[in-house]
């Protein structure tokens, strides 16, 4: 009986995993078809390890899973560049762009907050807004290097953050 209770416990468990799997795979190649600078192999990967997006029973999860990565990764990049301006080997042409990019990502964060707020409260306008927004901070961080002809050393993970911030954004666009 209890083989029999561990079977039926294993099958549920599996299909849900990959119904979450499915959703994630269907999703990703759909917002690929939607915008050339989408990675769908970031996208796939970033999701299938998270277990809150693997457990997803609609769009909707997804776009807070998806959230919640993005805040992770600008979390993750303030504090490698608060690291890297305390570190005694910035020079004066790189400290001014990466203390403008360090508010930048607290911006951010604080953008992303609000989405995953909207998306608890189904405002989907709000979160595309704010997402919007969010997903200037790479590019406006960067360009703060270029105009001091300074080296970004935060390059590729910015185009990641961008990524990452992309991901929800795509699908909060393909919820109707």
């Amino acid at each position: 009986m209890k083989f029999l209770l561990y079977l039926v416990t294993f099958f549920v468990l599996s299909n849900g995993l990959a119904n979450g799997q499915t959703l994630i795979r269907n999703s990703c190649k759909k917002a690929t078809a939607t915008s050339p600078k989408f990675k769908y192999n970031l996208c796939v990967t970033s999701l299938e390890t998270n277990p809150q997006a693997k457990t997803a029973k609609d769009l909707a999860g997804l776009v807070m899973a998806s959230t919640k990565n993005a805040v992770t990764k600008a979390t993750t990049l303030k504090g490698t560049v608060d690291k890297i301006i305390k570190g005694k080997k910035v020079n004066k042409m790189t400290a001014m762009p990466l203390r403008d990019c360090l508010q930048l990502y607290t911006d951010a964060i604080g953008s992303l907050n609000e989405a995953l707020a909207g998306v608890k409260s189904r405002n989907y306008p709000t979160v595309k807004t704010v997402l919007s927004a969010a997903m200037d901070t790479p590019s406006t961080c960067e360009t703060g290097f270029k105009e001091r002809k300074a080296p970004s050393p935060v390059t590729k993970e910015n185009d990641n953050l961008y990524q990452m911030i992309l991901i929800p954004l795509a699908f909060t666009n393909m919820l109707k």
